[in-house]
């Protein structure tokens, strides 16, 4: 099994590169994994309380949970994703996702490079290396036509916590990476070359490491 981490900041374009690295190489051959199904569940906080949490900083992240299901996966069997949902800031307790062991695993995700234990999983670290401008505007349209928020909360966010953990976790993440792709999604000659890699790496002696 080849486990692939794809980082990045906000709006960078990782689920756009990890669903090109999928179509090139089979849907079949790849299980898909979002860190964002692993936010932590706050549903014993009231509303107003969740609002207040950071949701950019790592600890957010359920990341124990998450490389217990890569290690279930490693082992041959079956794992089970969280769901989790943005607008109540609570996991849906009645619902998950099957995670089927294949021979590449792709995780997308914010800081999929900044916890120490979950790299140490990771046979390829992929960082998205997208302009800030680019980026911001991208997660506005997101997160107004996908998870109903408001510009004014967007802008509040943004200056609170996406750019300060940006700055302070994930730019510095990028020293991690083994391969970094600018522009995210509209890099072709990258995502390419990532999907090449990626076969290479399946049919080498490096697989056996």
């Amino acid at each position: 099994m080849l486990i692939i981490g794809i980082a990045g900041g906000t709006g960078s374009g990782k689920t756009t590169v990890a669903r090109s690295v999928i179509d090139r190489l089979g849907s079949d051959k790849v299980t898909f994994i979002s860190q964002d199904n692993y936010y932590k569940d706050h549903s014993h906080l009231s509303m107003s309380e969740r609002e207040q949490i950071n949701f950019d900083h790592p600890f957010v992240f359920d990341n124990e949970l998450l490389i217990e299901n890569l290690n279930v996966l490693k082992s041959g069997q079956a794992a089970h994703a969280p769901v989790y949902d943005f607008t109540t800031h609570s996991r849906k307790t009645d619902e998950t996702i099957e995670l089927k062991p294949n021979n590449i695993v792709i995780i997308e995700g914010l800081h999929a490079l900044s916890d120490e234990n979950l790299r140490q999983l990771l046979d390829i670290k992929v960082f998205v290396d997208t302009d800030p401008d680019v980026r911001i505007l991208r997660r506005v349209l997101r997160d107004i036509e996908e998870r109903g928020r408001t510009i004014q909360s967007i802008h509040q966010q943004y200056l609170r916590s996406v750019k300060p953990m940006h700055e302070a976790f994930i730019e510095p993440s990028k020293k991690y990476a083994d391969i970094i792709i600018p522009e995210g999604g509209e890099n072709e000659v990258g995502i390419q070359l990532l999907s090449i890699l990626t076969e290479k790496y399946l049919t080498s002696d490096w697989s056996s490491k």
